[in-house]
């Protein structure tokens, strides 16, 4: 018997079986679907972190306290000394290739306009914080260096707050309190979006020293915005200001340095690795869909075993018996896999377009799901079409 005719005996006789064929099928269209799906999500979230990253701003230093942390009124988590205002001149004067400093006053309070409220981040912030960190105001302005001065309560509030507490009204002008303290609206800023779990359009930023001051009530300083001169110079930077701060503090422990580019490779090194975790997990259904396979053939097997030894005693080789029933595992895996890949691009285009998160369908996690569900045909469909060439046609003839 020729390949082509038992290509064409395979397709016939899963096609007399349509629901079962599906039904066989079904693990692994859910285990291709699964890992295109999961692989997808992975590296649109890493390509989502490291926009956000990159979004920062470019050439930056973070200097922020040892327990790498953000406290309510800008100190640290846990029992970690804050840093505080007189810090400044002691990171100026690490570097001389410093362009901009910027220090950050943060935490989480409720807003409230009339009877409305709800939660938001402060950032209590400088006039270059806005250029180092790619804030633009959309309407209106930003505070100016003698608002920051006279510790002034005015706000820039984020496009999410102000849709939330102003629905169809116009923001500017208008007051804001934030915890006790009334603030007037002067700039909205331009929408940034999603960034993971954080609304980054959920935020309220206010003169550094007004934040200090009037809101936390101390000299608390959550993270210290340090930019270069020049990309190349960042290192240096990174050096000055590590060897300025532990002469100072003589304790390693006392506070955490770190750069975009550091940030960024952790960040990726994390996602790559959870997107195999996730790809793995969902290979299982694989798997399970391979034993799926197997079952569905040794019933076959069975159900035919007076076909079997028919075919052997008019001539049929054993390799033969042996390729017509592996060619109807892995058709079936073949089959599988491309209904799985349609569904797995379809899933994603989906997921992508209602939930706003990326996700990245790339040709390796097609052609590697693809391909281990043709394995999983030839591996589990193996021992049936053995056990199918293996019958003594005497026997077989003799079944009942």
């Amino acid at each position: 018997m020729k390949g082509s005719e038992n290509m064409l005996m395979a397709v016939k006789n899963l096609s007399s079986n349509k629901i079962r064929s599906f039904l066989t099928m079904l693990g692994v269209i859910i285990g291709v679907a699964a890992v295109i799906d999961m692989v997808a999500l992975g590296q649109g979230a890493q390509q989502k972190i490291t926009s956000n990253i990159t979004a920062m701003g470019s050439n930056l230093v973070m200097v922020f306290p040892g327990s790498g942390g953000h406290g309510r009124s800008g100190g640290s988590f846990g029992g970690g000394q804050p840093l505080t205002n007189d810090l400044l001149p002691t990171i100026q004067d690490s570097s001389l290739h410093i362009a901009l400093i910027a220090p950050e006053a943060r935490g989480n309070l409720m807003l409230r306009v009339g009877a409305t409220s709800m939660d938001s981040s402060i950032i209590g912030c400088t006039i270059p914080y806005f250029q180092m960190r790619n804030y633009q105001v959309d309407e209106g302005r930003a505070f100016d260096e003698s608002e920051v001065s006279r510790r002034r309560r005015v706000a820039v509030i984020g496009s999410y707050v102000a849709q939330q507490l102003f629905p169809g009204t116009d923001p500017l002008g208008q007051d804001i309190n934030v915890g006790v303290v009334r603030f007037q609206i002067i700039g909205i800023l331009k929408e940034k979006g999603q960034s993971g779990f954080t609304n980054s359009d959920n935020l309220v930023m206010v003169p550094f020293t007004t934040a200090q001051q009037r809101i936390f009530g101390n000299q608390n300083v959550s993270t210290f915005y340090v930019q270069a001169d020049e990309p190349s110079n960042v290192d240096a930077v990174y050096n000055d200001i590590n060897a300025a701060l532990l002469e100072k503090f003589k304790d390693s422990n006392k506070y955490t340095v770190r750069n975009q580019a550091e940030i960024l490779s952790t960040v990726q090194e994390t996602t790559k690795t959870f997107t195999l975790l996730l790809a793995g997990i969902a290979a299982v259904s694989l798997l399970v869909g391979g034993i799926g396979i197997m079952n569905i053939m040794l019933v076959s097997v069975t159900e035919r075993i007076k076909e079997i030894g028919i075919r052997k005693a008019i001539g049929a080789q054993k390799s033969e018996i042996l390729s017509l029933f592996l060619i109807e595992a892995v058709a079936l895996s073949l089959i599988g896999g491309f209904i799985g890949i349609s569904l797995g691009w379809g899933f994603a285009v989906l997921i992508s377009k209602f939930s706003g998160w990326p996700a990245v369908v790339s040709p390796a996690s097609i052609l590697i799901s693809f391909g281990f569900s043709i394995l999983v045909g030839l591996f589990f469909g193996g021992y049936p079409a053995y056990k199918a060439a293996g019958l003594h046609p005497i026997e077989a003839l003799r079944h009942e």
